[in-house]
């Protein structure tokens, strides 16, 4: 497969690309508490421990404008916002759930314990 341009970047093979979109240390954990139902910024905030307000908020906006979360704002005062999968985003929740089962498998090999029901 040929080198190819995407937003400014040139990508080198069809995984670099999908992992530019949904990899890093936030994006499929954000996506993860999102498959079950949409979640207020302040929910997915409680919900990954140690994420910084910038990072969560950067991370959003990069999964809203890549298609995978739909982001709605309520006309309340105070307004509220809310965040969803989109179809792209439902679909990776069984990648995700692949990463997550080959992750506990790597963890237990590693001798690391979990409590895999709580574990995102």
């Amino acid at each position: 497969m040929p080198d190819f341009d995407y937003d400014g970047k040139t990508y080198y093979n069809p995984v670099e690309f999908a992992m530019d979109r949904v990899g890093g240390l936030w994006k499929m954990p954000i996506l993860w508490r999102l498959r079950e139902e949409p979640r207020r910024y302040s929910e997915l905030k409680r919900s990954i421990r140690h994420i910084s307000d910038k990072v969560l908020s950067s991370q959003l906006k990069e999964l809203e404008r890549d298609g995978f979360i739909a982001k709605k704002i309520f006309a309340e005062v105070p307004p509220r916002t809310e965040y969803s999968l989109t179809q792209r985003g439902i679909d990776t929740v069984p990648l995700i759930e692949e990463f997550r089962a080959y992750g506990l498998r790597l963890m237990g090999e590693c001798g690391i314990e979990t409590d895999a029901e709580s574990t995102p």
